[in-house]
């Protein structure tokens, strides 16, 4: 069972026993494959993943920094606080085409936010087998509710407790999934104080380490020498680190005196960095010792099998490793013993061989592929040496077979181009006279999707990037990390020179000297683009050999200059920084080249978007009523936003009409963004406005703009509100068409939504009809008419949104505010407060708010 809220409360150092706990729990709830819990960081708007439980951390090193206002699953958990369900892989797909591109395997995965209190802490997830559809997974989401809950009260009272917000700023635990550990009595729990150096033991240590209870070591020292007398300094070496807040990121793996295999896990029950208040270098340290066994019969007969075997435990451990896999691998078996598969065998530590893993810990079934061996030397491509050892001689590409299981991964190697036939491939081979013939060529191996990804997924998130800035930073988000990257200088061509649009890393006013550079000018930036060809330096000493007398802005580091070209024209030139030299591999260069192509596009795009935006917002601001048509009894106000994404205007108006002896109070918004958007709702706002000063019925004006917006089809509909109001009686008449129902705030402050019959949307049925209510408003009462982007969020139902609004208005003219905040005007800007700071505003919002006054003498 997960820690009680009482148990965190102890000490900030039960936050990652606590993180551990619920996320183990939760994969065993769920049946997953692995899980984990993402926290939010001391970044503003980054989520950091604390825990990974059932997986091999390194492989998912993209997924451990999520911002959170990226397309995935995790994000939207955290940002909009709704649980996610997605029991397959079509159906993540279709929902986050991002998120599925990276990871394209048969899984389900749930996603459930930790909140305490009004604080979201951050994401509760795990990753299980898939489902055909979420109903099969809604028994394991509500008990990850249940867990995410009890963790969000822990947090609450963990960061009460103490003087900082709880956060998480270091690298992920990595720790084994549930059921994986042996049964009691092959474990033993211990821990440590670094303060006094006393560790204390549970029962189970002693005898599995072969002491009796009352001579058990009772210094570090002691414990790490009766723990792996051989290795004593690297498990006295494991244990100060993690007293410092730096586990290990994987378990070791150790001998006893006997020579057998011993697991030792290690972690801090404090956070890294240390939180306030936390002994500087002396953090308790817990841990167990696992003895997991001989296992002779077993390895006796994998011994002796013609075909290399590895077996790797789910945090890619390797566990078992037989004489052939040994030859095969060209590795001894104590070079491959008890590390990590990356460390093991260095060469398996590329993209393709990471993509086929990652499927194999996913997915239920065998994952197959052919993979080429480097040279004897370790360089790929290079030609072995022949000496007494038969793989020498055998060909370069490998068949390999990965079979998944809950605990352990089997995987097992033959050569691709030959048969193992048998003992006698086992047995060495006498050293030939002659080099053998080449073995006939292997087939082609099959391709791994996995250098495909980067630009699979750039050119998804580019598909939603409209603006140069979101390009901009869609670039930062998913390039950068990619390629280890902390710099970023994005120019476009204007005029035949280059200027900075975008850039994040360089020291300030570095590049100042380089903006409007002309064409002709000696630089990288701009011969990448002249040329058409990406120019790439491992470290400055290249950059300033190549360009004498050029700024340096780091004494090292590597540049890549790209051009960005679409269609044969040419919009810029892309530069990426890092702060170390190092060298760009072919599949790099390739790729990086392949990507800035997405890139110029996705600018050229914006280019042409922010110039027809630009034409957009002058036509919507000349048809926007400069002043409203007054009434001395009514008072009204108007606000509007346009979007922040895409085009940024929309269809949205307000209008207020003198109508007889009346006024006609008006609100709507045209489908859609951009100029005929913004031309559609002018002509409609004309077509109201010649209506209402006729004086017509509110049904007349609504059927006679129906029938104008159908006779124009320019493909577009419409929602409208028409309300003709009665500035003396206060008697109102309302005609809706498609649009969210209007708000009433009575001087009581009692608000409420004005559930009105209406008709469908303008510009769909000639022969619709718009039902007309009545209602009454009272001097004092404030109506309010609002468009949906005021009350639609992306995950939430527009109901709850419209709820939030009449509450907001209820309380924005309550009399604890300031007088001018309770005005007309204090009121609307209340109402659109949130909506005016929000950065990326998806549609644009319009506000018509209107009052009466009471007349002097009456009440009235």
């Amino acid at each position: 069972m997960t820690r009680s809220a009482e148990d965190a409360q102890r000490s900030p150092g039960q936050l990652a026993s606590l993180l551990i706990d619920v996320s183990t729990e939760a994969v065993g709830a769920a049946g997953g494959h692995a899980g984990g819990v993402y926290l939010r960081s001391g970044t503003p708007g980054l989520l950091r993943l604390a825990v990974l439980t059932g997986l091999p951390g390194p492989l998912f090193r993209p997924w451990w920094r999520m911002h959170v206002d990226r397309p995935f699953p995790v994000a939207d958990a955290y940002r909009l606080g709704v649980q996610v369900v997605l029991p397959n892989a079509t159906e993540t797909m279709r929902r986050y085409p991002q998120f599925a591109a990276g990871l394209p395997f048969q899984f389900g995965s749930l996603y459930v936010p930790v909140v305490g209190g009004t604080t979201t802490f951050g994401v509760l997830t795990v990753l299980c087998p898939s489902a055909t559809d979420a109903t099969e997974l809604l028994h394991h989401r509500d008990r990850m509710v249940r867990l995410a809950e009890d963790l969000g009260a822990s947090l609450r009272r963990l960061e009460d407790g103490g003087r900082s917000s709880v956060a998480w700023d270091g690298e992920p635990m990595c720790v084994r999934p549930p059921g994986t550990r042996p049964p009691a009595g092959r474990a033993g729990g211990f821990a440590w104080d670094p303060v006094t150096d006393v560790v204390t033991a549970d029962e189970r240590l002693p005898a599995l380490l072969g002491m009796p209870a009352d001579e058990f070591a009772t210094s570090v020292q002691t414990l790490a020498h009766a723990v792996a007398p051989a290795e004593t300094e690297r498990v006295l070496t494991a244990l100060r680190e993690t007293a410092t807040g730096r586990p290990p990121p994987l378990p070791l793996y150790v001998r006893s005196e006997d020579g057998a295999l011993r697991l030792v896990e290690l972690w801090s029950p404090y956070a890294s960095p240390s939180p306030p208040g936390a002994p500087s270098g002396a953090h308790p340290v817990r841990g167990f010792v696992v003895d997991p066994g001989p296992g002779a019969a077993a390895d006796a007969a994998a011994d002796l099998l013609p075909e290399g075997v590895l077996c790797l435990d789910r945090l890619g451990l390797i566990l078992y490793a037989n004489p052939r896999a040994g030859q095969l691998l060209r590795r001894s078996r104590t070079q491959l013993l008890s590390r990590p598969l990356w460390e093991g065998v260095p060469w398996l530590n590329q993209p393709a061989v990471e993509d086929h893993l990652r499927s194999a810990l996913l997915t239920p079934g065998p994952v197959r592929f052919r993979l080429e061996r480097p040279g004897k030397e370790g360089g790929q491509g290079h030609p072995a040496s022949y000496d007494s050892d038969p793989s020498s001689y055998e060909g370069s590409w490998l068949d390999v077979c990965v079979y998944p299981g809950r605990d352990v991964l089997t995987c097992t190697f033959r050569p691709a181009n030959r048969v193992a036939d048998g003992a006698a491939d086992v047995a060495p081979q006498p050293v030939p006279l002659e080099p053998p013939a080449p073995a006939s060529p292997a087939p082609p191996a099959t391709p791994s999707m996995a250098p495909l990804y980067r630009p699979i997924v750039l050119a998804i998130a580019l598909s939603e990037a409209v603006t140069a800035r979101q390009v901009a930073a869609v670039v930062m988000r998913e390039v950068l990390p990619a390629f280890g990257g902390r710099r970023l200088a994005i120019y476009l061509l204007q005029d035949r020179h280059l200027y900075l649009s975008w850039e994040n890393g360089f020291p300030t006013g570095f590049l100042a000297p380089f903006e409007g550079v002309a064409l002709d000018a000696h630089l990288p930036g701009v011969e990448t683009l002249t040329t058409g060809r990406p120019i790439f330096f491992d470290s400055m000493e290249q950059l300033e050999a190549a360009y004498p007398g050029i700024a340096l802005d780091a004494d090292e580091g590597a540049r890549a200059f790209l051009p960005l070209i679409a269609s044969g024209r040419p919009v810029g030139s892309c530069i990426l920084g890092f702060d170390r030299s190092r060298s760009f591999s072919t599949e790099e260069r390739t790729v990086l080249t392949a990507l800035a192509g997405l890139i110029a596009h996705a600018m050229e795009k914006a280019q042409r978007y922010e110039s027809e935006a630009a034409l957009a917002r002058g036509l919507q601001q000349a048809l926007l009523p400069r002043r409203l048509s007054a009434h001395p009894q009514v008072e009204t106000t108007g606000r509007y936003l346009p979007g922040t994404q895409g085009m940024e205007v929309g269809g949205d108006w307000y209008d207020v009409v003198e109508a007889g002896d009346g006024l006609a109070l008006v609100i709507g918004d045209v489908q859609g963004h951009g100029v005929q958007a913004a031309a559609t709702m002018g002509q409609l706002r004309s077509a109201v406005r010649a209506f209402a000063l006729g004086d017509r019925p509110p049904d007349e004006v609504m059927s006679g703009t129906n029938h104008l917006l159908i006779d124009l089809d320019p493909g577009q509909f419409a929602s409208c509100c028409y309300i003709r109001l009665d500035p003396v009686s206060g008697l109102a008449r309302v005609a809706r068409a498609g649009h969210p129902p209007p708000l009433l705030r009575h001087p009581d402050g009692h608000t409420e939504v004005l559930d009105l019959p209406g008709g469908v949307v303008l510009g769909v049925d000639q022969q619709a009809h718009y039902p007309v209510s009545e209602l009454q408003i009272d001097p004092g009462c404030v109506l309010a008419l609002y468009t949906d982007g005021l009350v639609e969020r992306p995950g939430v139902d527009i109901d709850d949104g419209i709820t939030a609004l009449r509450v907001a208005l209820s309380k924005a003219g309550a009399p604890a505010l300031r007088p001018s905040r309770r005005t007309l005007t204090g009121i609307a800007d209340r109402l659109t407060a949130l909506a005016r700071h929000t950065r990326d505003r998806p549609d644009d919002i319009a506000l018509l708010l209107a009052t009466r006054r009471a007349t002097e003498g009456t009440g009235r």
